[in-house]
Parts: C-alpha cells; structure tokens; sequence
C-alpha cells in the first residue's frame, strides 16, 4: 500500500494542484497528489497563459522552460475586450504579456518541475470522502490497488469546477447558470487559399475576418491558429436550445453551427494531422464562485473556487496565482512561523480578485449578445477603448496586475505585485524574477544608479551603503527573520523605492523611500504581521 500519511493532500493534477504542489516542495513541505486520471490528460482544453502568471512562471525559472523567448517577458501589442482590438502601442507600462502553450503540454512540463522537486503524483487514485477531524483530515483514496486511508494536516481541493472535496466541505457555489446560449469549438481543416496573410480568414460570401474574437449580429465567431496547419474555429449563439445532454459533438455540428452565425457556409473539415484535437460544445455555461476558499483545514484552488467564461484566457491567471498565493502560507503554517490569521489572508486576497475575473468574462459575455442595443454599446465601447487611460484599466483588468492586496502597509507598491527591475548586486546582473525563484521571502534594498553607489560585497555592506538615504538600520531589523527572509542589496536604474519586502508570491509587504525611524518601525510590523515572531 502506499505510504498513509502526508503534510498536504492535493486533490487534482491539473495545472493548479502541480503548481500548488511545486510551490510546497520549494518551501520543503511534503505533498501528495491524488489524481483519479491514470495519466495527464491529452484533452485540447486552454490554449496558453495571458497576464501576470507569465511573471510569475518567470520568478520560478519555468517561463523559458515552457517556451518563453529569451530574456525578460514581452508584452503584447494589442488585445482583444468581447472582440474590440485594443492596443497597447500608447501604454508606457504595458502588462499584458502571452504564452501559447496548449494545457496537456503544461500539466506535463509542471509535472517534470514538480517530480524533479520531490513531489508524489499518483495518477489513478481517486479521493472519495474527506473528513476533517482531530486537526487535520482523513481522507479515503481508492487506488489500482484497492481503497486506503490517507492522514493530512491540510487538503486542497484542485479537482475541478465539479470539486467532491468542495461539497464534502460543505461550502455553498453560488453563482450564475447561462442555459440560453451554446458555443461550439473544435481544431479543423480549411483551404490554404482562405487564409489571410495577418492570420485571418476569407469566408467566401462573406468577406474577411480577423485573428481572434468577432461579434455578428447573429453570435459570435471565432478564428484562432495557435498550431500551424491547425486552425480553431469556434460558433457562439444566443437564444437558443440547449443541445441534449449526452449528444455527441460533430464537425458537421459545428460547421451549421457556424454557418448560423455567419448566414455563409465556411468549408471546414475534420483536422488531416495527428491529434488528439479539440471538439466539444459548451451550454449551460456556468459562472460561480465558492462563497469561502476556506473551511477548516480544507482549501480550494482553481476551478474548484471559481468558474466562468474562458474568453479573455483568464482561467490559469486565475488559478496558478491561487496556488502561489496559498502555498507558501500553507508552508509558513506547517514549517511553524506563520502568524495568527495569515491562512485566512487567502480567503481574503484571492475572493475579491476571483470576483473581478468574473466581471469581466460576464460583461465580455454580454457584449457578444445579438440585438441593435448591444452594437450600440459596442460601438460606444469602441470609442471609450481608443482612449489610452481607458485601454489602459482594460489591460490591467484582464492581466490581473490591478490586483492589490491589503497588506497593511500604506506605500503605493505595498499589495502590488513587485515591478520587473534588472538589479546590479555583487553576484552579478539579476533581474528581480531570478531572486525569486526559490519561493522564500526577500529584502531587497536598492540603491539608484541615478545617485551613485553600488551593491556592497556582501549583505551586511550592502545595507551600511544606503546609510545616506538614512535605511541603514534595515539590516538590524530583519536580523531575528534571517532564517525565513533573504537580505539583498542591489543598485538599479529609476528605483521605485529604497527597499521592497517582497512575500513568495511577487507581492510586495512593505516599501519605503527612506525615512529610516518610521519606516524601520513599519518593517518590522510587516515582518511579524507576514512572516511571524523573530527567532530571536
């Protein structure tokens, strides 16, 4: 039998339950995670990564490994709100940046980071009851072996948007059922000669279409070639009947169901080359959200607290940002040094930014209804987008970097995830996202190349050489936290600020500009409300 006892029992070994799992193993906490499939799943579902996960892939060393181009993440010129292109070009601090991986090529590269950390996946063993007792949970697993116990401090439900762990913890999923509308998606085949050279398609008797999202005034059509050769094409419809449930999905379903939309026949095939390729319809679309994350020793991530709309890509920004948010408190609670409450903290950031996410999927939603009031609105929208300071909240909305936690800290970079700056320190030239990739707590004291000085030769220098900018006294303060929180000096061009604590997840706790007496006072206060008592 396997072994029975675990720090963390992770239900589901999709992208949320491995990152959460990876996020564990940095800090040295043990987890286990059970996963009913017998295997990754070769399922087509999410097309790639869209927002600030792609910074946070990055503060973990895994951009470049799942594809991203050299050097620091590019943003987008441009986007796409309910199908109104939005661009970037006027935006001085663009946050939208993109990573076309398909998600079965994800679960397998994070299952390679987090195996290679140590972690457990085993692959057909199904959680079937949870039980919280004792201070902790008893979980009943049914393996290839049989069924057996598993004892855990802490269970997260990763298992989907259907979560068992959720209804055994008996947290309501309140929320909103669409049953008037069906999308149909699928990989297909298409005549070269319909291709346009920007990545659209010609429709004959119709006309072009561009890359991405269009809204028509009988649905909403879709053109996206993510994979050479491989084409997604996709229908939505308002006002009609669900499709009985159980009916399998075609290509000749999704090709009327375009053809609906369009009022013209777009000749598409089943794809020619090596699968497996997606084909699935969507109604009942649901948008729900768990009312807590939390309840006992029971946590949710993912689908489990939250679904909604796939439009916008904003699914795994969503959910692997869950799982950062709370790995590293779960830690901090089993490695004991976490604070009074800082498990509730999770519950408390990550609720509202859930919330906003499905905002913006419902209003994007709406805004490819059919009906002469809805392009009017759209047409309003439109004239609203080609303001900067307008495209500017749309981009920070859908890359989620207008999150902002309550730290309990009044600088403007406290909650805010920290910004991308390349630093100079004594081991060389770093970007902030490589100090980060072990997941732990880290001072980062800056000097600016602007006014002189540079990164000591070791930490303690480091901090004697901002003494001008009256922060020296930073390094005594953070002293009794050296075993939780890394001290690091380094110079850096434009310095938001004089110093930064900046928690596992990229959020910052604490800033301050310089004012040694006041802003030391409020160091410490940041490092026991986050980080717990001092060791000493």
């Amino acid at each position: 039998m396997p072994e029975n006892s675990a720090a963390v029992v992770i239900s589901g070994a999709g992208p949320n339950g491995l990152m959460l799992a990876g996020e564990l193993a940095l800090a040295g906490v043990r987890a286990i995670v059970l996963e009913e499939l017998p295997a990754p799943s070769v399922a087509p579902k999410a097309n790639g990564l869209v927002g600030q996960v792609i910074r946070l892939l990055d503060m973990r060393g895994l951009y470049h490994e799942f594809g991203g181009a050299p050097g620091a993440p590019q943003p987008l010129p441009g986007y796409f709100f309910a199908g109104l292109r939005l661009s970037f070009a006027e935006l001085p601090d663009n946050p939208m940046a993109i990573l076309a991986i398909p998600q079965p090529k994800l679960v397998r590269l994070l299952e390679k980071w987090v195996r290679g950390l140590g972690v457990e996946v085993r692959w057909g063993h199904r959680l079937t009851e949870s039980i919280q007792q004792d201070g902790g949970v008893v979980v009943t697993v049914a393996g290839p072996e049989g069924e057996y116990r598993l004892d855990t401090t802490f269970l997260v439900g990763a298992d989907g948007g259907k979560s068992l762990v959720r209804k055994q913890a008996g947290i309501e999923f309140p929320g909103h059922t669409a049953t008037d509308s069906v999308v149909r998606m699928g990989h297909v085949w298409l005549p070269d000669e319909l291709r346009t050279a920007d990545g659209g398609v010609e429709v004959p008797g119709f006309g072009r279409l561009p890359f991405g999202h269009n809204r028509l005034e009988r649905g909403g059509f879709v053109f996206a070639e993510l994979e050479p050769g491989r084409p997604l094409v996709a229908s939505m419809e308002f006002g009609v009947e669900p499709v009985p449930a159980g009916t399998p999905m075609t290509i000749e379903e999704l090709r009327a169901g375009v053809r609906r939309v369009l009022g013209v026949d777009l000749p598409i095939e089943a794809p020619r080359g090596p699968g497996p390729h997606a084909l699935r319809r969507i109604d009942n679309q649901n948008t729900r959200q768990a009312e807590r994350y939390r309840s006992g020793n029971v946590f949710l991530v993912g689908d489990a607290a939250h679904v909604h709309s796939g439009i916008g890509g904003p699914g795994l920004n969503l959910g692997l940002q869950d799982a950062a948010n709370l790995g590293w408190k779960l830690a901090a609670e089993i490695n004991g040094w976490a604070p009074d409450g800082l498990l509730d903290t999770y519950h408390a950031e990550r609720h509202p930014v859930g919330v906003r996410v499905m905002m913006s999927s419902l209003a994007q939603t709406a805004l490819f209804a059919p009906g002469p009031e809805i392009t009017a609105l759209r047409a309003l929208f439109d004239e609203l987008l080609r303001e900067p300071e307008n495209t500017a909240h749309i981009a920070r909305l859908m890359s989620g970097s207008d999150t902002r936690y309550e730290v309990g800290d009044n600088h403007p970079l406290a909650g805010r995830m920290v910004p991308d700056l390349a630093l100079e320190t004594a081991g060389g030239t770093r970007r902030v996202a490589e100090v980060l990739r072990k997941a732990r707590p880290v001072l980062l004291t800056l000097n600016d190349a602007r006014v002189g000085g540079s990164a000591g030769a070791d930490n303690s220098a480091g901090f004697r050489a901002r003494d001008r900018h009256g922060i020296g006294a930073y390094a005594d303060v953070a002293a009794g936290w050296r075993d939780r929180v890394d001290p690091m000096v380094a110079t850096t061009s434009d310095a938001p600020a004089a110093a930064m604590l900046i928690r596992p997840d990229g959020y910052v706790a604490w800033a301050a500009d310089g004012d040694a007496q006041s802003d030391a006072e409020r160091l410490r206060e940041a490092l026991t409300r986050w980080f717990g008592s001092p060791a000493n």
